[in-house]
């Protein structure tokens, strides 16, 4: 590998990292399935574009496609607080409503937003994303750390932990559980517009895989950094989501496996498959120790 593909890797570590912490976020904290991000991750790349070459500011386009992404996350909480639809289901559902959304508000399958301003617009062509992109990854570690530490953020950690017992303590365990899928949502969006810009377009096709990549990420950080606290946990998802990627970009381009591009979606369910395995396997070998 060449540095150009190895930057190449880290940038793309870093964008799907803040996707990775919103996944922490639901499957980790509140203990909540949620399939929602591959199309909340289109829909922020489909509202930054449509809105940027509308002439909106990039940074008011970024936070409009967060905010559309917390509202995909509420309608996914209360489809299944409200509706009592269970939350994979509830998930799938709102994903499988928003391809037709993200098409509605792109208005065809692709927007180029090349010559267009963006997040990246001071930067001279070719020249590195990796201190832009890493300073917004760390921005939101940092502000989702000090929130789940925050009075909110404990009733947010207790729900997952137990529903029955934070609620006989006064939480209010649905409406922590809407506000966990909308946070995290508006993240997977944040992250969706970043992309969009990052690569000069936005593409239905875009969130393809996210739910995958940023579950790996989540699996392989918990991996490198063994901590309940959650400050490190976050950080992991950072690290998990890099090391993936590079792991990613080492096989495509390892010419004796003869991998190509279009087999991405096969290596990246291998690598998952891996991370699963690679603790179940390591905890038997050490239960046959004597």
């Amino acid at each position: 590998m060449n540095w150009i593909q190895i930057s190449g890797a880290l940038e793309m570590g870093l964008i799907y990292g803040v996707v990775a912490m919103a996944i922490y976020l639901t499957f980790r904290v509140i203990d909540f399935p949620d399939l929602t991000v591959d199309g909340s991750f289109t829909l922020g790349g489909a509202v930054v574009a449509a809105l940027i070459v509308s002439g909106t500011s990039p940074w008011l386009a970024t936070l409009a496609a967060s905010i559309a992404g917390a509202c995909a996350g509420a309608v996914t909480g209360l489809l299944h607080v409200k509706g009592r639809i269970l939350g994979l289901l509830a998930g799938i559902l709102t994903m499988t409503g928003l391809y037709s959304i993200n098409l509605r508000v792109m208005g065809r399958s692709n927007i180029s937003l090349i010559g267009e301003p963006t997040l990246f617009g001071s930067l001279s062509q070719g020249s590195s994303k990796i201190p832009a992109i890493a300073g917004l990854a760390l921005v939101v570690m940092i502000l989702l750390g000090l929130f789940l530490m925050s009075e909110i953020g404990l009733g947010l950690r207790a729900t997952g932990i137990n529903p029955r017992v934070s609620k006989a303590y006064g939480v209010r365990v649905h409406s922590m559980i809407i506000l966990g899928l909308t946070l995290s949502n508006a993240l997977v969006a944040f992250a969706g517009a970043v992309f969009a810009q990052y690569g000069g377009y936005s593409d239905l096709s875009n969130g393809q895989g996210s739910i995958v990549t940023g579950l790996a990420s989540v699996i392989i950080g918990e991996a490198i950094i063994r901590s309940s606290h959650v400050f490190w946990g976050l950080l992991g998802c950072l690290l998990g989501s890099i090391v993936y990627h590079l792991a990613i970009t080492m096989a495509l381009n390892a010419s004796d496996l003869g991998l190509k591009t279009s087999d991405m979606n096969l290596v990246k369910a291998l690598l998952l498959i891996l991370a699963l395995l690679l603790p179940k396997m390591k905890r038997a070998t050490k239960a046959s120790v004597p």
